[in-house]
């Protein structure tokens, strides 16, 4: 028995590969529109991926090592992202960023965004910037995760990581 591609002529072969590539592309993309439009199942359940940094993460004051503020970290367009969602300052409420000098200036500390632009590395994240809200100075950031996800230690450097500081996070639950 011949095949029906041996006896049609190019022109038909040719619709016939359209189609079928077209067809393929078709269920693709949905199916990737589907995957994209359910999160996945670590995202909507309450226990945080310890694999990640995205979530909630408790800061602490260099100098006194008390608690300063809980950060929440989120990915946007495959970049990391991080702002103040609470602060353990009394009066931070109504506080906002007259140091910085950049578009964060003026806005509210609550909410203000101070890790921006970090991109995964073989070692952790780096590439992007903090703010230290109370100097209005921008750094060089870079990130990993340490005791199973538990801590999360940030660098933040001028120039190279060698001039700088570095600060030990750690993960909050969801509340």
């Amino acid at each position: 028995m011949k095949s029906p591609l041996r006896t049609a002529s190019p022109a038909a072969v040719s619709r016939l590969r359209i189609a079928l590539l077209w067809t393929a592309m078709t269920a693709f993309h949905a199916a990737a529109s589907s995957a994209a439009a359910t999160p996945p199942a670590a995202a909507t359940s309450p226990a945080a991926d310890t694999s990640s940094p995205i979530g909630l993460w408790k800061t602490f004051d260099d100098r006194t090592g008390s608690a300063r503020a809980i950060v929440r970290i989120y990915e946007q367009d495959g970049r990391l992202f991080g702002n103040i969602e609470r602060s353990f300052t009394p009066g931070s409420e109504r506080r906002v960023c007259a140091v910085c000098t950049d578009e964060r200036k003026g806005q509210p500390i609550i909410g203000l965004l101070i890790i921006r632009n970090m991109k995964r590395t073989n070692d952790g994240y780096a590439g992007g910037d903090i703010l230290d809200p109370e100097s209005g100075s921008v750094y060089r950031c870079k990130f990993h995760l340490e005791q199973g996800g538990d801590k999360l230690v940030v660098r933040g450097f001028i120039g190279i990581s060698l001039l700088g500081r570095t600060q030990t996070w750690e993960r909050q639950s969801p509340s």
